[in-house]
């Protein structure tokens, strides 16, 4: 004889596996700690000024037409 299962009771223990699984993969990608965000952030500062220092011209700023010109 076959086993009685409630289906609600199996549907909502899917569901619950379900966010288990997608909540675990949300922890390893967006998952990192303060002090690695604020690394991740002075090394992209440091990069950022570093490549403007050595610029050898100004950077090109287009024409806007909402400016008066001069």
């Amino acid at each position: 004889m076959a086993e009685i299962i409630n289906l609600r009771r199996a549907r909502k223990a899917r569901q619950r596996a379900e966010a288990e699984r997608t909540a675990a993969e949300n922890r390893a990608r967006f998952g990192r700690t303060k002090a690695e965000r604020h690394a991740a952030e002075r090394d992209t500062a440091r990069m950022t000024a570093r490549l403007d220092g050595a610029r050898r011209e100004a950077p090109d700023i287009p024409d806007d037409p909402a400016l008066p010109e001069n």
